[in-house]
């Protein structure tokens, strides 16, 4: 493409929610922390250096008898409260502004995992229920 030489009507989203095509053989659940994969098809969190985190699943999707991308998911982005790991990864209130990691599709954690986990996004606030994510 070249640069304008006119006005443009240029289309837009607001960019909170998304639909992306589901990776084969998965089922990922409504409420589920997701990610696109290497491949750039929806899978659930889970330990993994190569994922995108990309929201939210808005609603159950059962690809597990299809190819990849034989049904799509819808996916928010927001502020998200998931479950806060254990032990060494716990996050804290002080941890607040830090990025956080994705250990499972309910789950982050405050470090990579000696580089096994991707960045599931940044610590918003945290509380006896869990960890506020925006992802």
């Amino acid at each position: 493409m070249t640069a304008l030489a006119a006005d443009r009507a240029t289309p837009s989203r607001d960019g909170r929610e998304m639909s992306f095509p589901v990776a084969a053989a998965t089922k990922i659940y409504a409420g589920a922390l997701v990610a696109l994969n290497a491949s750039g098809v929806l899978v659930p969190g889970a330990v993994s250096t190569t994922l995108k985190c990309v929201g939210v699943a808005q609603e159950q999707a059962d690809n597990t008898a299809g190819g990849a991308g034989a049904i799509a998911a819808r996916v928010r982005r927001g502020v998200w409260r998931m479950g806060n790991s254990s032990s060494a990864d716990l996050i804290a209130l002080s941890d607040v502004g830090a990025d956080c990691y994705i250990v499972d599709d309910q789950t982050v954690a405050k470090t990579n995992g000696t580089n096994t986990r991707s960045v599931a996004g940044k610590i918003r606030d945290v509380d006896a229920s869990g960890v506020w994510v925006e992802i």
